[in-house]
C-alpha cells in the first residue's frame, strides 16, 4: 500500500531517553545510546535502498544528523512551526529548506492549517495571546497574504518550494476547522475520528489542485 516509510522519533535510533518503570513521570531517566548506523547498514545490506523519510524534528543533534546525512533519509519540514518561537522555525521557512526534505503545511499532530489559524491560544494550545498575534504579523508578511484562504496559501507555498516532497493533509485540502483535527498529542480520547467522504472532494477543489500540481512540477 506504500512505497514510503516514515521513521517517527528518529532521534531515538541514535540516543534514547531510558526511564525506570517505577517512575511515575519522565523527569527521571538517563540517555542511553541507540544502535546508530549499524542498525541502518545492515538493513541497507539486507534490502538495498531504504525509502526512508526521518522524522527529525524537536531538539535534534549533530550525531542525529550525521546519521540521516549518511543514508539520505530526508527530514522534514512543517510550516506551521515556521513563524514562531519554534527553535527550529528558522529551518521551516521555505527559503532555507533543503532540496532533501518532505515539506508539510502540518502533520496528523498539529491543528488543521485553518484551525492553528482561527485559534485563540485557550484550551490546550501551548500559545499565548500575544504569540499568536506575533505569529500571525509575521506568517501575513512572510507569506505576503491577508490571510485569505491560509489553507491554500499554504500548499501554495510548500509546493513552490525545493523541497522533493510535498505532503499535504486533505483536511488542508478540503479548508476544514479544528473539528477535523486528526489527533492531539497526550491526549486519548476522540482521536483519529475525522473520516473523508467521497462528495467533500468537489471538482473546484480538484482542479484547483491539479493546476497548482502542474503549476510547481510535482505531476
Amino acid at each position: 500500500m506504500v512505497d514510503i516509510v516514515r521513521l517517527d522519533h528518529f532521534r531515538g535510533f541514535e540516543a534514547y531517553w531510558e526511564v525506570p518503570a517505577s517512575e511515575k513521570t519522565a523527569m527521571h531517566g538517563r540517555w542511553v545510546e541507540g544502535p546508530g548506523a549499524k542498525l541502518f547498514e545492515a538493513v541497507q545490506q539486507a534490502l538495498g535502498e531504504l525509502p526512508i523519510v526521518a522524522e527529525n524534528l524537536g531538539v535534534i543533534t549533530p550525531e542525529v544528523e550525521a546519521i540521516r546525512n549518511q543514508f539520505g533519509f530526508p527530514g522534514m519540514s512543517i510550516l506551521q512551526f515556521a513563524f514562531g518561537k519554534d527553535p527550529q522555525a528558522p529551518s521551516f521557512r521555505p527559503h532555507n529548506y533543503p532540496r532533501e526534505c518532505v515539506a508539510y503545511t502540518g502533520t496528523h499532530d498539529n491543528d488543521t492549517t485553518l484551525g492553528w489559524w482561527t485559534s485563540t491560544g485557550a484550551g490546550d494550545s501551548t500559545r499565548t495571546a500575544e504569540d499568536i498575534r506575533k505569529e500571525r504579523e509575521f506568517t501575513l508578511k512572510y507569506l505576503g497574504t491577508d490571510g485569505t484562504e491560509i489553507n491554500w496559501v499554504f500548499i501554495r507555498t510548500v509546493m513552490a518550494s525545493v523541497a522533493d516532497t510535498v505532503m499535504i493533509p486533505l483536511q488542508d485540502v478540503l479548508g476544514l476547522g479544528s473539528k477535523a483535527r486528526m489527533n492531539l498529542p497526550a491526549t486519548s480520547n476522540h482521536n483519529w475520528r475525522w473520516r473523508y467522504r467521497r462528495e467533500m472532494l468537489t471538482t473546484e477543489i480538484r482542479d484547483r489542485l491539479k493546476e497548482l500540481t502542474v503549476i510547481y512540477d510535482r505531476e
